[in-house]
């Protein structure tokens, strides 16, 4: 079984940022242990004490207004956004990154929510397709953070599997979305964290989190199918999900 973690970064309704990010990670069952060691220990360095209060949200410790974070200064908050991502750059090869951005002005009338979902989702089950038919047969489940997109997030993937997405029916998903809370799970906190890297690129053109782990989106023989950015002007967008799509789009139209 596969699992993708997403979580989101911006606001639909917040009008002085143009983007809605949904970020995360696909990753294979036995590989969620791993992961999530690695940021415990990270957790016990930063708070010996009291490690399991860590919660890695990479706005807060951006921000760095409440605790532990308030008690850095802010070169070493970034630093801590920093290893966060570097769990992903280490982890096992089968551990992929997703991601969508949206330019919410080039879509007034549209959810960017459900826009980036149903992206997401479209791509994550191309994933699954390309593994079956090398002989993988594995399913895949989608947990998202406890949020208000819940129902609506639940009803579009019911909607996927029956009468399927602009692309097609998605056929890999085991059941609908599960919703955690963020605090119970690494794996989310890590989720946050590659869509925290991909809103600070798109919404502030600051890279430096996401070259750590722009490596790590899933794709397949130089076709980038792990990274999106939906806006209407692609064709002078030098972005790295433009560009694969233009390099290879007589071959590939997502």
């Amino acid at each position: 079984m596969y699992l993708l973690y997403l979580d989101d970064s911006g606001s639909a309704k917040n009008t002085r940022e143009e983007y809605l990010v949904l970020g995360g990670i696909s990753v294979f069952e036995r590989q969620v242990h791993w992961i999530s060691q690695e940021l415990d220990k990270l957790a016990a360095e930063i708070l010996p004490s009291d490690p399991k209060s860590v919660e890695f949200h990479a706005s807060e410790i951006f921000s760095g207004r409440v605790p532990p974070w308030n008690g850095m200064d802010k070169t070493a908050r970034r630093d801590v956004i920093k290893k966060v991502l570097q769990v992903l750059q280490l982890a096992h090869h089968t551990t992929h990154a997703f991601g969508c951005a949206v330019h919410k002005a080039s879509y007034p009338t549209s959810d960017p929510m459900k826009i980036a979902f149903e992206e997401l989702c479209h791509r994550f089950d191309l994933q699954l397709k390309r593994m079956y038919n090398l002989g993988d047969k594995q399913r895949g489940i989608i947990i998202l953070d406890k949020s208000t997109h819940e129902t609506t997030l639940q009803d579009m993937t019911r909607d996927f599997r029956t009468l399927g997405t602009q692309w097609g029916v998605v056929q890999n998903l085991a059941d609908v979305p599960l919703f955690v809370d963020s605090k119970a799970s690494r794996i989310v906190q890590l989720a946050d964290h590659v869509s925290y890297a991909l809103f600070r690129a798109y919404e502030a053109a600051d890279f430096s989190y996401l070259n750590i782990v722009l490596n790590r989106f899933d794709e397949d023989g130089g076709r980038l199918h792990g990274l999106c950015h939906k806006q209407t002007n692609t064709s002078n967008c030098m972005c790295q999900a433009c560009m694969s799509r233009r390099l290879t789009n007589s071959r590939w139209q997502p």
